[in-house]
């Protein structure tokens, strides 16, 4: 009490060295003949960023998944930076660095586009830290040593530290051995750990599928009986989490993991109906194959087409409902997408952005049809015109429409001048429904005249 009096008047901030004392854990340091990283994978910005931290004095190291991924052999996209500088110490040393966080303060270093995350070590687990009537820790800014941070963090191959400078790297609960060994283990008793952040047990499944390990059977045990916590996480850091899950790379098996272990009730529950249907079951599979391949080849994905692609099966069902009762076809597809998307909003807070692309992607797809007079000219200047395209292929290759549609419409967008005249007046085949429209008769009116006639 006297101390943090003392340091209060003073002016003087708690530092990582100074956090919870603890019976010292001797990691085990490993040389770059035994863990065998290539220096070239490594971000010339981390590296700044460990650099200028050693060289004002405060412990730096490359720390987490760059670290595990470095040890695999794979260039990391992320480089998180772990120190026992406090976050304010961080911020002075850099032009562009922001504190962020309620739960736990870190802080973004920017150089250009890219973010480096840098976080103080975190001290032994705070007994008074808030918590919700679960045991989820709400806020927890403790800060401690090296050998507290490594115990907080969830597995032990994310609990590995690489120094850049001197090329070793500090292995403090055996993720070295189980990197070798293809296993993710918890670090800690996992009921806890799982109750203190219930989003480890969608991480622990993502990380299994993404780097094809096993889980650890004393790791896998609990997440069966205690999945309902993820109810009681914040449905943006849920969203977050199954954004990463869908965009790991291998995102098919992501989700055929979350079925087998229990987890997809509660966050994408229609995944149980989509995944029982031949069609649904093939429109999604190819969905993430697509996904999947993009992002190993490095291109650029966009969450709107993967949710809206996930969804649209729902959308359909719906959809088709709405019509049955009477209701015209383009209100209705606008009825079907708010009714999915306000169930899904509250299980996984899509954000509005992405929700309102989403709808561009559905309302777009009976547009496709119509194929005569302008309307295939107003298409090619849809903002959306691309993902609505890709998704219609998506359809015609599920067999969900005829492919003759998605045919036509790749002549038509990639023709000059005169083949897109040439399909507009080549009288493309009707969908069913456009033949079904057809041949409705219009209702009969009275004319004008014999209408007076009467009077």
């Amino acid at each position: 009490m006297i101390k943090k009096l003392i340091r209060k008047i003073l002016g003087v901030k708690k530092t990582a060295a100074s956090g919870k004392s603890g019976k010292p854990v001797a990691p085990t340091v490993l040389q770059a003949r035994e863990h065998g990283i290539n220096p070239q994978l490594v971000s010339a910005n981390a590296i700044r960023v460990t650099q200028t931290l050693q060289d004002n004095g405060y412990q730096a190291f490359i720390v987490g998944g760059a670290v595990r991924d470095l040890l695999t052999g794979v260039k990391p996209k992320d480089f998180d930076i772990a120190t026992n500088a406090t976050p304010e110490q961080v911020k002075r040393l850099f032009r562009r660095a922001f504190i962020i966080g309620r739960r736990f303060q870190i802080v973004h270093v920017m150089f250009g586009q890219d973010l480096l995350e840098v976080t103080t070590f975190r001290g032994s687990s705070n007994d008074e830290a808030p918590k919700d009537e679960h045991g989820r820790v709400l806020r927890d800014n403790t800060f401690g040593e090296q050998h507290e941070d490594a115990a907080r963090r969830d597995f032990t191959v994310n609990a590995m530290y690489y120094d850049p400078a001197s090329q070793t790297v500090l292995d403090y609960h055996g993720g070295m051995q189980d990197i070798r060994k293809k296993t993710l283990r918890i670090i800690g008793v996992p009921e806890t750990r799982y109750r203190e952040d219930p989003v480890r047990m969608l991480r622990v499944v993502r990380f299994a599928a993404k780097l094809g390990f096993k889980i650890d059977a004393a790791t896998r045990a609990p997440i069966a009986v205690m999945a309902p916590l993820i109810n009681n996480v914040p449905a943006a850091r849920v969203f977050d989490e199954m954004l990463k899950l869908l965009m790991s790379g291998h995102a098919m098996a992501c989700l055929q993991q979350l079925r087998s272990e229990g987890l997809h009730h509660g966050l994408m529950p229609l995944l149980d109906v989509v995944l029982e249907q031949p069609l649904g079951e093939k429109f999604i599979a190819l969905a993430l194959s697509n996904t999947d391949e993009r992002i190993q080849q490095g291109k650029p994905v966009s969450p709107s087409f993967l949710f809206a692609s996930l969804l649209w099966h729902q959308v359909l069902e719906k959809w088709e409902a709405y019509k049955a009762t009477g209701e015209f076809p383009i209100p209705a597809l606008h009825l079907a997408a708010d009714d999915v998307l306000m169930r899904q909003t509250d299980a996984l807070a899509i954000q509005r952005k992405i929700a309102s692309d989403m709808r561009d992607i559905w309302a777009m797809q009976p547009r496709f049809e119509k194929r005569a007079g302008k309307t295939p000219y107003k298409m090619l200047e849809h903002q959306r015109l691309r993902a609505g395209y890709d998704f219609l292929l998506l359809r015609c290759a599920s067999g969900e429409i005829d492919a003759e549609i998605g045919d036509w419409w790749t002549g038509f967008i990639n023709g000059d001048a005169t083949q897109r005249e040439q399909l507009i007046n080549s009288k493309p085949k009707l969908s069913t429904g456009a033949q079904t429209a057809k041949k409705r008769k219009p209702r009969r009116r009275a004319p004008r005249k014999a209408a007076a006639a009467q009077e």
